[in-house]
């Protein structure tokens, strides 16, 4: 974390308390260990906060943690990490060697790939199962092709991913049945770990939910606040910025770039240290409302790369104040909820998240004065 960088512009702080609330809660409806998903910096909140949240809270709930590339992984070993990961994305065969350098599990559905990681070493590898969402792993009705190489060198791990865990579809059903189905023709050994849950897996409602014996979920943006509804998960991406200025525009007058927005009438404008170049997203210009003094003030014309403009005729605003872009406002706690902000902008809550990934001092809520 920045901690010795002033917050005279704009910042995120993280909240590490959030992170560790959601992983219990998440462990808790499972009922099994997490693998917390710490991919693309942790969906944009920060692997190394992540990690700092997630470690003490020992194996029973976070067996290992997931990845998406070996870069990823390698970083989490520079910075001391010492427990299990997992890539669960396929790698060319080229960085097996580099994998196994750094001690990452990985993800394999091909036999030759299979032969080439246990030449390397006879560290675990998962194997995954394509059940539906067709975009990696071996295709669920082809597994015959590997029990081979699966008699042979068995996996630690098989896994599948729903492609609709959020939709009331059949969906999940589906792909649990052909997962099952595969796993029947498989010489896999007793004590092969499986897993299929994601976050919204892992929150189906338990009177639909089919029960099952998985060992491991993989959480992902459920970890990061995403679901809110009902409080399931805290916020723990909070971004804050200050109004740098103040202007009156009259009635009819245009704020901002190809002139999107007219005042309606003679209205008060202030200039936010916060734009697209920070991860504000352009999608949400004259959408989207920020919180000042516990007023929900709306964004108005385009969001500029530096700054972003809002009407505050309604709200008392002087120079210097800050104000809440995501998360909740520390004046009264009101919250704008990452799902909220992404529907402004008509992006998905997991695009909204990593975009912060950009400029912005990121500080330790738990730290910070």
């Amino acid at each position: 974390m920045h901690t010795d960088m002033p917050r005279d512009r704009a910042w995120c702080e993280i909240d590490g308390g959030a992170i560790r609330h959601n992983a219990e809660t998440l462990r808790r409806r499972s009922g099994t260990p997490l693998v917390p998903m710490v991919k693309a910096d942790a969906y944009g909140v920060g692997a190394l906060a992540a990690l700092r949240a997630l470690e003490p809270l020992g194996a029973d709930t976070v067996w290992g943690f997931g990845i998406a590339t070996v870069e990823e992984g390698s970083a989490l070993r520079a910075h001391g990490c010492q427990a299990r990961i997992l890539c669960c994305t396929p790698v060319l065969p080229s960085a097996l060697s580099d994998m196994a350098a750094h001690r990452i599990t990985p993800a394999l559905h091909r036999d030759n790939d299979i032969r080439a990681w246990r030449a390397l070493t006879d560290a675990p590898y998962h194997l995954a199962i394509d059940t539906g969402m067709h975009r990696a792993g071996v295709e669920w009705h082809a597994v015959d092709m590997l029990r081979e190489v699966l008699t042979a060198h068995p996996p630690e791990g098989v896994f599948t991913h729903f492609h609709s865990a959020d939709q009331a579809n059949g969906s999940v059903d589906e792909q649990e049945t052909r997962f099952a189905a595969a796993l029947h023709r498989l010489p896999l050994p007793a004590t092969v770990l499986r897993h299929v849950n994601n976050t919204y897996g892992v929150l189906r409602d338990p009177t639909t939910a089919t029960p099952n014996s998985w060992h491991l979920s993989r959480p992902g943006i459920g970890l990061y606040g995403v679901p809110s509804g009902g409080g399931r998960m805290r916020p723990v991406l909070h971004v804050y910025a200050r109004v740098i200025d103040i202007r009156t525009v009259r009635a009819g007058e245009s704020v901002s770039y190809d002139a999107t927005w007219r005042a309606p009438r003679d209205a008060r404008i202030a200039t936010v240290a916060v734009g697209h170049g920070d991860g504000y997203r352009r999608h949400l210009s004259n959408k989207a409302v920020m919180l000042l003094h516990g007023h929900r003030v709306p964004v108005v014309g385009l969001i500029t790369m530096d700054m972003t403009m809002i009407d505050v005729t309604d709200a008392p605003c002087t120079i210097g104040d800050v104000v809440t872009v995501l998360g909740s406002d520390p004046l009264n706690g009101e919250t704008l909820s990452v799902e909220e902000l992404a529907a402004a902008g008509g992006v998905s809550p997991y695009e909204l998240l990593v975009g912060w990934r950009l400029r912005l001092p990121r500080f330790d809520r738990e730290a910070s004065p």
